[in-house]
C-alpha cells in the first residue's frame, strides 16, 4: 500500500506530460539541476550513452542496453513513458527498479518537491541518475524524452549522444519546421562528444552538421556507413542481411524485434557499437549478434511490433505520429490475413487526420481511447475516420474494443492496437477477454 500511495502522489501532484499534454512541459533544465544538486549531481558519477530522435529512440537504447548487458557490464536503462509499471522507467540489467527504492526517494525529496513543484518527468530522470550511482553501473543509456535541449535527461555528459530520425512530432513544442525540431535534438550535442544521426536526411543534415562543427563534435551519418541489403523472416526473427557502404562487406543479423522498420535501428546500434569499441569497449561481435536475438528478454521491452496471440493474431505497436504509422502500414502491407481488424486511439496534440490517410480502408476499425486526459474522445475519433473514408464503431476503452474485435474475428485474421503508447499499455491479459 505505501508503494500505491506513493504513485498516487506522484501522479496526482506533480504535472505528467502523458496525463495533461505541453502543460506539463518545463521549458528549461533548472528544476532537474535543482534536484540533482540536491542528490550530489548522481550524473556527474556515471558513464552514460545519451539516445534521442522523433521515433526509434526506444527501440535503440533497449537494443545497445542489451548488448552492453551481453558483454557483462553492468546497465543502466532509463526509458519513457512506461507501458504498464512505473518502474518500468528505471532498470538496472533489465531488473526494474524495487518499490522501496521509489517510496525511499520520494520520501525524501518530499520537502523539496513541495517547494520546487518539479515536474513528473523532472523527478523520475533525477531518481533514475541517483539509482544508477547506488547500483555502481558501468554504463547508463539515457533516453530524452521530448526534444533534446531542454529535456530534463539533457545535463549528462555522455560517452556517446544517438539522434535516430527527425520527423513531425510535438510540434506545438519543439517548432512547426523539421529544421526547428531537429535544432532542438540537436541540443544534446556536447563538446568533444562524437554524435552519430541514424538517418541522413538531407532537409536537416545541415542542423547537425553545423551544431556539431560549433561543439567541435566528430559527427557520423549511421546511414552512409552501413545499409540492409535484404532481410526475411525465419523462427519468429527478423533476418537482416547488412552491407558495409565502403567494402561491401556483408553480416547477418536475427532480431527478437521484428517490426521493418528496426533495420534502419539496426544500422544505427551497429554504428554505436563500432564507435565504442574504438573507444575502449570490450563489445565482441559475437556478443552483439547475441544481445540482438534476445533484446526482449534482456530489457523487457514490449509493444513494438510484438504479437501476443495466435489465431487470431493480435499484434501491438506503440506508433502513434506520422512516421510511426507510415512504418506500420508499411508493415501490413507485408503481413498475411484474412481479414484486418484495427483498434485504434490517439491522443488529442497528433496530427490525427494525417496519421488516418496513412491506414488501410479496407479494415474495420474500432475507435476507442486510453484513460487519461490528453486522450482524443472516441466518438470524435470515429467521426475523423469516417470523413477519412474507414468503418467502424467507438468504444468507450481498449479492452472493450479489443473485446469486440477478438468476437467477430476468424482464426486467420489479423488484430492490430495502435495509435498511443497508453492505449498499449491499457491491454489487458487476453484469456480474460477472449473466455470473459
Amino acid at each position: 500500500m505505501i508503494y500505491q500511495q506513493t504513485l498516487a502522489y506522484i501522479y496526482s501532484q506533480l504535472p505528467m506530460f502523458s496525463r495533461i499534454g505541453a502543460s506539463a512541459f518545463k521549458a528549461d533544465l533548472n528544476n532537474t539541476i535543482l534536484l540533482c544538486e540536491y542528490l550530489g549531481n548522481p550524473q556527474t558519477k556515471f558513464r552514460s550513452v545519451h539516445v534521442a530522435g522523433t521515433n526509434g529512440k526506444g527501440s535503440t537504447s533497449h537494443m545497445l542496453a542489451a548488448i552492453f548487458q551481453s558483454a557483462g557490464y553492468k546497465t543502466g536503462l532509463y526509458t519513457s513513458p512506461h507501458l504498464k509499471d512505473f518502474r518500468e522507467r528505471i532498470k538496472v540489467d533489465g531488473e526494474m527498479i524495487p518499490e522501496n527504492y521509489v517510496v525511499d526517494f520520494i520520501t525524501r525529496l518530499k520537502p523539496l518537491i513541495e517547494e520546487a513543484s518539479p515536474s513528473f518527468f523532472e523527478i523520475t530522470v533525477a531518481m533514475a541518475f541517483e539509482y544508477f550511482v547506488q547500483q555502481q553501473v558501468d554504463i547508463a543509456i539515457i533516453e530524452v524524452g521530448l526534444g533534446g535541449r531542454l529535456d530534463s535527461t539533457n545535463i549528462i555528459t555522455p560517452e556517446l549522444s544517438i539522434i535516430t530520425n527527425i520527423s513531425w512530432d510535438h510540434m506545438n513544442m519543439l517548432g512547426d519546421t523539421l529544421e526547428m525540431i531537429a535544432a532542438e535534438k540537436a541540443g544534446i550535442i556536447k563538446p568533444g562528444i562524437p554524435v552519430i544521426i541514424g538517418d541522413h536526411q538531407p532537409a536537416v543534415a545541415k542542423v547537425f552538421e553545423e551544431k556539431a562543427s560549433r561543439e567541435n563534435a566528430a559527427i557520423y551519418f549511421a546511414s552512409e556507413q552501413r545499409f540492409v541489403a535484404d532481410w526475411k523472416f525465419e523462427h519468429r526473427m527478423l533476418i537482416a542481411e547488412v552491407t558495409l557502404s565502403h567494402t561491401d562487406e556483408k553480416a547477418f543479423y536475427p532480431l527478437d524485434l521484428t517490426g521493418i522498420y528496426q533495420t534502419k535501428n539496426l544500422v544505427t546500434v551497429l554504428e554505436a557499437v563500432k564507435l565504442l569499441q574504438l573507444s575502449g569497449w570490450v563489445i565482441p561481435d559475437s556478443t552483439v549478434h547475441h544481445a540482438l536475438q534476445h533484446v526482449k528478454k534482456l530489457t523487457g521491452l514490449h509493444g513494438r511490433w510484438e504479437t501476443i496471440h495466435e489465431h487470431p493474431r493480435v499484434i501491438l505497436d506503440v506508433g502513434h505520429n506520422e512516421d510511426g504509422i507510415k512504418a506500420i502500414a508499411d508493415q501490413l502491407e507485408l503481413t498475411t490475413y484474412h481479414h484486418l481488424r484495427i483498434v485504434i486511439g490517439m491522443v488529442k496534440d497528433k496530427e490525427v487526420d494525417k496519421v488516418l490517410s496513412y491506414l488501410p480502408k479496407t479494415a474495420t476499425y474500432y475507435f476507442t481511447k486510453a484513460q487519461i486526459p490528453r486522450a482524443l474522445p472516441e466518438d470524435e475519433l470515429l467521426e475523423k475516420g469516417k470523413a477519412a473514408g474507414m468503418e467502424g464503431q467507438s468504444y468507450p476503452d481498449v479492452n472493450t474494443a479489443l473485446k469486440t474485435a477478438l468476437s467477430h474475428a476468424d482464426k486467420d485474421d489479423v488484430i492490430l492496437v495502435c495509435g498511443s503508447v497508453f492505449v498499449v499499455g491499457e491491454v489487458g491479459p487476453l484469456t480474460g477477454l477472449i473466455n470473459g
